[in-house]
């Protein structure tokens, strides 16, 4: 059985949960807060950052949400994420480190460190400035997000990807922290609505991190 080493808000691994989710392949989930520096946690990933699979049997250890999707969609034959022509999951490729980088370093990761980790961690106040830069931010990516899906059925064209997958994994911990407003983008907000539906993300918006109370509206797919 895979062991996947992640915290409830990290969005790398909400990425390979849901990926794994649509793919029906079984895990079991070890908490793991990257910022304990846990000495047996470093021993599986020096560079401490979460997500982590080990499937201790056959000695395998996958590091990194990227390398582990790429990994799974290379095993895995059911519901191929990265799939069409080569142009195509170029495409796929290209918007899922959009999510990956941009979203996540103008948004999610700016949120999780003053809403998270300063409570947590630093027993700190989050800075006010830092917060209304990433939600304005935010609005941003999703007005692109919104020309995406006026111009496709999905993100990265006419199926369900892994570039699908990525932008909910972020959406999700961004939400959950408070710092999406949903207002003027319809077309995002059917897309996540649909998502939030899905089998495979039901038990990732069941879950709550210590302390940190999501909106009313989060774990609704009608909202």
């Amino acid at each position: 059985m895979w062991l996947l080493y992640q915290f409830p808000l990290c969005p790398f691994s909400r990425k390979v949960r849901l990926l794994l989710g649509e793919k029906g392949i079984g895990y079991d989930l070890v908490r793991e807060s990257p910022w304990a520096m846990r000495d047996e946690f470093l021993d599986l990933n020096p560079a401490g950052t979460t997500p982590v699979m080990v499937e201790a049997e056959k000695g395998v250890t996958l590091i990194d949400s990227q390398a582990i999707c790429e990994y799974f969609e290379e095993t895995v034959e059911k519901f191929p994420l990265i799939s069409g022509a080569a142009a195509g999951r170029a495409e796929v490729r290209r918007l899922t480190a959009f999510f990956d980088q941009n979203f996540y370093g103008d948004v999610v990761g700016p949120l999780l460190h003053e809403r998270m980790k300063k409570r947590l961690v630093e027993r700190a106040s989050p800075d006010a400035r830092v917060l209304r830069e990433a939600m304005k931010r935010a609005n941003v990516h999703m007005d692109y997000m919104d020309y995406l899906l006026d111009h496709r059925s999905w993100m990265a064209g006419p199926t369900l990807s892994l570039a699908d997958i990525t932008a909910a994994a972020h959406l999700s911990v961004a939400d959950y922290l408070g710092g999406i407003d949903w207002a003027g983008h319809e077309p995002v907000k059917r897309w996540y609505a649909g998502f939030k539906s899905r089998p495979s993300f039901r038990p990732l918006l069941s879950e709550r991190m210590e302390v940190i109370t999501p909106p009313p509206h989060y774990e609704k797919p009608d909202f």
